[in-house]
């Protein structure tokens, strides 16, 4: 890896920190609020690189708002390892373009009208230019990757890229697969989301000069975290409510996607119970969403999804234990509290998204 010796970015990173990781998100930001906006300004700026003839889809792209959860990731492992460079701010937008180019894609393939409360890039300008577009940024991420003085930061984007893009694929093929199991699910998820997660903060680790042994430690915390955070986002997608997630919901199981509430119910139904789930995915109306919160209802699949939540937050918990003690530490720790606290919602009041 490239960094120990990048120049020091000119954004200020607040010390100012709790002993105790702080739950609330804009706590969690604050002490890396600078880097964030930077990271905001330098992806605003990328619109430039564009042929003028599609520079208005790439300006709805990356100027739209969203918590650059990825970047985040990036500052906050910096912050804890001490040493934050202008190395960081470039990693950062790069996993951001990845991140956007999936959701272009993404909603293509779910037909999503809405996201971040705003209709999606395809449903403004149709699926042939969201697709192309999409790998326009997929492009121009590697494109940015690929200045670094080394190889190893290209290579690693593009393998990661590699992955994201084949988890979906996995995910597809087993579309309304109710011999689709639970290790499989998790799997996919690791793939497919948790693979930018970590990356992030192996990336992060790399450019502040950290060991290999940290790296891993690092990557095994995005790994855990990021699948935590897909299946949160699973539960909201049946669970959540539009106006507060920002996004179209129920998409999943209408394209028979088999999520983790919905393998549990499978796990737990009686033989009646799964012929009508199957019945019900298989032939998906509108109409059948009610039907469906019923069963889910009955087997408390929501119940089960939290408790998996908790147990891979707890895992990425322990992976931070490899790391040197610090009270920037307490940023990536906080990430979880943050994201426990908005999974207990799901059990009694409307999600609001990360």
């Amino acid at each position: 890896m490239l960094a120990a010796d990048s120049k020091v970015i000119c954004v200020p990173v607040s010390d100012a920190s709790s002993a105790q990781p702080a739950s609330d998100w804009k706590q969690i930001i604050e002490p890396v609020e600078p880097f964030l906006e930077a990271v905001g300004r330098r992806l605003a700026q990328q619109v430039e690189a564009f042929d003028p003839d599609i520079a208005r889809y790439a300006d709805y792209a990356l100027t739209g708002q969203g918590k650059h959860l990825r970047a985040a990731l990036v500052a906050l492992t910096a912050k804890a390892l001490g040493k934050i460079n202008d190395a960081h701010i470039t990693a950062a937008v790069i996993i951001e373009m990845v991140h956007l180019a999936t959701l272009v894609h993404d909603d293509v393939i779910d037909e999503a009208d809405i996201r971040r409360g705003r209709p999606t890039l395809a449903a403004n300008w149709s699926n042939e230019i969201a697709v192309l577009f999409g790998d326009c940024l997929f492009a121009h991420a590697l494109k940015l990757a690929a200045s670094f003085p080394t190889p190893d930061i290209c290579r690693a984007v593009a393998a990661a890229t590699n992955t994201v893009c084949s988890g979906e694929i996995v995910q597809i093929q087993h579309r309304r697969d109710f011999q689709f199991t639970r290790e499989k699910y998790f799997k996919v998820l690791e793939m497919k989301t948790a693979e930018l997660f970590a990356l992030s903060c192996e990336l992060s680790a790399g450019l502040s000069g950290m060991s290999s042994e940290g790296r891993l430690a690092l990557r095994r915390f995005g790994l855990a975290f990021g699948t935590a955070y897909q299946v949160y986002d699973d539960c909201v997608d049946l669970f959540g409510s539009e106006t507060a997630a920002g996004k179209s919901l129920g998409s999943d199981v209408a394209k028979g996607k088999l999520t983790l509430p919905v393998l549990v119910l499978w796990e737990r139904a009686t033989a009646a119970d799964r012929i009508c789930l199957r019945e019900l995915v298989e032939g998906w109306q509108a109409s059948s969403m009610k039907r469906l919160d019923e069963l889910l209802a009955k087997y408390d699949a929501l119940g089960a999804s939290l408790e998996i939540i908790r147990q891979f937050l707890e895992q990425a918990r322990r992976s931070l234990q490899a790391l040197p003690v610090s009270n920037g530490r307490s940023g990536l720790l906080g990430l979880t509290e943050y994201l426990a606290r908005q999974a207990d919602a799901l059990g009694s009041v409307r999600a609001t998204g990360l």
